[in-house]
């Protein structure tokens, strides 16, 4: 990069003789990534560009840290402690004297539990889940619709436990470190009360129990999370295929006789719905404004999400609130008319 002048040339020895030990200071510094400045020293008249190190406010943003997973392991306590008080008021000793009858009677005592001909899923009568909560159409039309929330937090037996909290941590655990608890338990609660909304319009005969319906919401926005942020995937076609065969499996587990399969189909259809809503991710390479220096061209800043993803937030939101308020109607409009 040095300039050729019209000066006469200087034998090389000379020219060694005058270079100083601090010219082969800045000589040595030039070539190291920041040491001294980028600019060398030149003959007069000559210009040179200096390279600055990119700023860091020009990087884009770190990605976000995980969330301390702590609302997804308290629902599943919260489950446990209930299905734990249920078996208290079952009491079946009680209902069953001598109480022999009653499986793990000589352990368990009053929290043993119903006869296998009652409940083959080891847990309190139906009798005991009606009281406290269990989702009953003919109960909530006349005026106890508080059970399409309290339904969701109480279980059949230990199996059906085991089997919804085990899938709930599985799932749950990590949706909440990537998004945080409130979009998690806003998803879990509302995929929840879809499932309970679906089953009431659906299973009329019978009580439902169980956080089946959220925790299919839960699969339904893992779905939804993976379209609307298709774009910032590494390997789209695995994540994709992976998740259908999760979700092929519950489905097929839920057809199984006396399970509520609707609720599933309805908490599934609500998360799937909600994941456009919640789970949306800026597009790769978007850069937030805080991080944009002074003087820098917007016109070269990326927007936030992609015009798709908009589209999709809202026709999503739409159809939700749609569906909800019709299913609202189909169930309690007698009421209102009355």
């Amino acid at each position: 990069m040095l300039l050729e002048t019209a000066a006469p040339r200087i034998p090389p020895a000379a020219t060694t003789a005058k270079t100083t030990t601090k010219d082969r200071e800045k000589k040595n510094d030039m070539g190291k990534p920041g040491g001294g400045s980028m600019a060398m020293d030149m003959e007069a008249g000559s210009v040179s560009p200096v390279w600055p190190a990119r700023p860091a406010s020009m990087l884009p943003a770190p990605p976000q840290e995980s969330w301390l997973p702590w609302l997804v392991p308290s629902f599943a306590f919260a489950n446990t402690m209930i299905f734990a008080y249920s078996m208290y008021i079952n009491d079946c000793p009680a209902r069953h004297p001598p109480g022999d009858t009653c499986v793990f009677f000589s352990s368990l005592g009053r929290f043993s539990f119903e006869p296998l001909s009652i409940n083959p899923l080891l847990g309190p009568s139906s009798g005991t889940l009606d009281s406290l909560g269990a989702l009953d159409y003919n109960k909530m039309v006349h005026g106890e619709s508080w059970r399409l929330v309290s339904c969701m937090w109480l279980h059949g037996g230990v199996i059906h436990l085991l089997a919804n909290m085990l899938s709930l941590l599985f799932i749950g655990v990590r949706l909440e470190q990537e998004f945080g608890f409130v979009k998690i338990g806003t998803l879990y609660i509302i995929s929840g009360f879809g499932g309970s909304l679906m089953s009431s319009l659906s299973f009329q005969r019978k009580i439902s129990v169980g956080a089946s319906g959220a925790l299919f919401g839960l699969l339904g926005a893992m779905l939804s999370e993976l379209l609307t942020n298709w774009t910032i995937y590494a390997n789209k076609c695995a994540a994709l295929l992976t998740l259908i065969v999760v979700i092929a499996l519950n489905m097929a587990i839920g057809m199984v006789p006396h399970v509520d399969s609707s609720a599933h189909v309805g908490g599934f259809i609500s998360g799937f719905l909600l994941g456009f809503i919640l789970l949306i991710r800026p597009q790769f390479g978007w850069i937030s404004r805080k991080h944009i220096p002074p003087g820098y061209d917007m016109n070269f800043v990326k927007p936030k999400y992609k015009v798709y993803q908009y589209v999709l937030w809202i026709m999503a939101f739409i159809i939700l609130v749609v569906w909800f308020m019709s299913g609202l109607i189909q169930l309690f409009g007698d009421r209102f008319k009355s």
